[in-house]
């Protein structure tokens, strides 16, 4: 019989204890079972005769940082007052008109219903074949290239309308705007929320998921081509045909950043891997190519002074199909409402132009392959982002314009000091950190390299150390990459896990482009050995990693079906696996922290299609079997589960924060409170309270009541 457990609570020796492998798993479900509680202000509808909106921070209790302050020492940050908090602003650029439906939302239609300012910004114009028609009627329709691109801005249109509005015939103003690479773009703006703005770049697509298309963002990221043309719908206000050079749509972007000013970018994924086997890309080719030219003036654009801080999510894009559903039914069922009117399922000719009020061709399958279940972020799943110093003072790392960004707060304060911008750029989002005997904190995370040409392309790990406990960071250290090249397997690298020996040596482990795991030891002179693949098939997403009492480190990855686990047999040993856990199919997000009962480590997961929350502990022996059930601890959402030291903080299913003890007194289920307002990445829990970073950039913390 397996043994059962009641969860207590965790004393305070540190942030987060970590710990080893094997024998429990507790399943926890019930979407928002339990009682709920909802702290801090909503977010301000914008009044387009007063400025821009104003999201306001969760409740004060020392949570807010400072944007702008980047020197070390700038004194503490005062919360701000109700309804003074810094403006959220979002800008999303995908390849294609739909992208930002299938692969973004929820996400969309929550900054919608936020009242923050957003810009969706489209690079092609999505022609494709020319026919809007179902695939059994395509072969009796006549191409019509600027018609069907017109069609898929009304069904976009028609979409983001009906999010914002409850409906989708209300209207859009549609004007003409030049660009900063001296082409014209299509700016539509929503006549009852001004603050929602459309973009339509109008380049042309690539018309081929990997075919060999040299006039296409491929052809002109690689100089394949000099120059790229437009392709305008039929009712565009654009009266001009025009052509970018890579310089001038890296110039169009940027002056789109310069012009909407985000605090928040959302974009897919520039390195999503190809098939070993084929050598094709596992996404789209403009899906790629585009986010690259994204990447690129994201880097310019932060080299510009005086704009707010960005951060940056990348969404995963076809591979999605593959994968275990994230969302739960009634989300999913959302999803695929506002996919149905963009395929103007229902035929009803309420959009005014005779080229068709959306896309026919998704009208066959608005689902896609499974798209409508899913949202997955590529980066930033990590929930171990906090660390504490000897003496006593949390230190917290996001990234904002590239850079490391952290923020502190001593011992005996309550609000937290920055963010300080630590230099170096080319960080992506998604950072993971740990604290070294002695008490030193160490980041690490992964830097793209763009360079001067697409040969130079590529993702490699970095670490930063601090000097001394409790001070600043020496400079950025490479270590390399597992990938050969770019061109194999699009730099395609997860965030690393890294566990610690009792000697201060580090183990590195990430997921490579043919989806195994790879690590580097570090030697105890300081340099690290070679990569060396720690096997595994079928692995995705980001890896997770802790250390027992006895100083051995555990790392546990996941596949479709499963969770793998990796082991040292000895403190600061070579991690020997896979084995298997026997665990069910997980979201893939995983998370690990301390066991309350102090006997191994706790991982955290989500089951599939559902957002119910559920726990494994590892204790060292025996076989994965089920224990406690925690009555009433689920709630619905996606992403990763942090679990803190007597503490739980998830995405809910509004995508506003949800925090709760992990079981409720006397049996009684949790009481979860929501923060109302919207974040970026993973939260992490931890025996001090909770911490997640807001779209708006400013560090949002939430004190443990213990």
């Amino acid at each position: 019989m397996p043994v059962r457990r009641r969860l207590r609570p965790l004393p305070l020796p540190s942030r987060r204890r970590t710990a080893a492998t094997a024998v429990t798993a507790a399943l926890v479900g019930g979407a928002f079972a339990g009682l709920l509680t909802v702290t801090g202000a909503p977010q301000a509808a914008e009044d387009p005769s007063h400025g821009p909106a104003k999201v306001l921070p969760a409740e004060a209790r020392g949570k807010a940082g400072k944007p702008g302050s980047d020197k070390p020492g700038s004194g503490p940050v005062k919360p701000p007052a109700r309804g003074t908090g810094s403006p959220v602003s979002v800008m999303q650029v995908v390849a294609h008109p739909d992208d930002d439906l299938f692969f973004m939302n929820p996400d969309v239609s929550q900054s919608l219903h936020s009242g923050s300012p957003l810009a969706a910004v489209y690079l092609t114009a999505g022609e494709s074949d020319g026919v809007n028609a179902r695939p059994r009627d395509a072969r009796a329709a006549a191409p019509d290239k600027a018609g069907y691109a017109e069609a898929r801005q009304n069904g976009i249109r028609a979409a983001y309308a009906e999010m914002a509005t409850g409906s989708r015939t209300s209207p859009w103003d549609r004007t003409a705007i030049p660009t900063a690479g001296g082409g014209w773009a299509e700016l539509d703006t929503l006549r009852a929320r001004p603050q929602i703005r459309l973009v339509w770049l109008q380049i042309r697509e690539a018309g081929a998921i990997n075919g060999d298309r040299p006039h296409s963002l491929h052809g002109l990221w690689d100089g394949r081509i000099t120059s790229l043309e437009s392709q305008r719908s039929a009712g565009t206000p654009v009266t001009a045909d025009f052509a970018y050079t890579k310089e001038q749509v890296v110039a169009t972007v940027t002056g789109l950043l310069e012009r909407f000013r985000p605090t928040f970018v959302r974009m897919q994924d520039p390195s999503p891997g190809t098939y070993p086997k084929s050598g094709k890309f596992r996404d789209h080719q403009d899906h790629l190519y585009g986010a690259r030219f994204v990447q690129a003036a994201l880097a310019r654009y932060a080299e510009l002074p005086g704009h707010p801080h960005v951060g940056v999510q990348n969404y995963l894009g076809y591979p999605t199909s593959a994968l275990p559903h994230t969302l739960d039914p009634e989300t999913a069922d959302a999803k695929l409402r506002t996919l149905k009117t963009y395929a103007w399922l229902d035929g009803v000719h309420d959009c005014g132009p005779d080229a068709g009020c959306g896309d026919l061709k998704v009208a066959a399958r608005p689902a896609g392959r499974g798209w409508t279940q899913t949202v997955r972020y590529a980066r930033g799943t990590s929930t171990s982002w906090v660390q504490r110093d000897p003496a006593g003072g949390l230190h917290a790392f996001s990234v904002l314009d590239g850079r490391l960004a952290a923020w502190r707060k001593p011992a005996d304060a309550v609000v937290w000091q920055g963010p300080e911008l630590l230099p170096g750029t080319g960080l992506d989002s998604g950072i993971t950190s740990v604290t070294l005997p002695g008490g030193r904190i160490a980041v690490y995370g992964t830097r793209t390299t763009l360079g001067g040409d697409a040969a130079a392309y590529r993702r490699e790990v970095v670490t930063t150390v601090q000097t001394a406990p409790g001070a600043g960071f020496g400079p950025w250290r490479s270590l390399g990459t597992p990938e050969r090249n770019d061109a194999e397997g699009t730099s395609d690298i997860s965030a690393p896990a890294v566990t610690v020996a009792p000697d201060g040596r580090a183990t590195l482990v990430l997921r490579d482009s043919h989806h195994r795991l790879t690590a580097r030891e570090q030697r105890p002179d300081g340099g690290w050995g070679p990569w060396r693949s720690l096997g595994g098939t079928e692995v995705y997403g980001d890896p997770v990693a802790a250390t027992d009492a006895e100083g051995r480190g555990h790392v546990f990855a996941s596949t479709p079906t499963t969770v793998l686990a990796w082991a040292e047999q000895g403190p600061g040993g070579p991690l020997a696996g896979p084995a298997a856990t026997g665990l069910p199919p997980t979201t893939l997000a995983l998370s690990a922290s301390a066991a309350p009962d102090g006997d191994g480590v706790r991982l955290w997961f989500r089951k599939p299609a559902s957002g119910d929350l559920r726990s494994a502990d590892f204790s060292g022996t025996g076989p994965v079997s089920p224990v406690t059930e925690l009555a009433g601890t689920g709630v619905a959402g996606f992403g990763p589960v942090s679990g803190g030291d007597g503490l739980l903080a998830v995405r809910s299913r509004t995508g506003f924060l949800a925090t709760a003890a992990p079981h409720g007194r006397g049996g009684a289920r949790p009481v979860w409170t929501l923060e109302k307002f919207l974040f970026s990445g993973a939260p992490d829990a931890g025996t001090d309270g909770v911490a997640a970073i807001g779209l708006d950039g400013h560090l949002h913390w939430t004190p443990s009541p213990h």
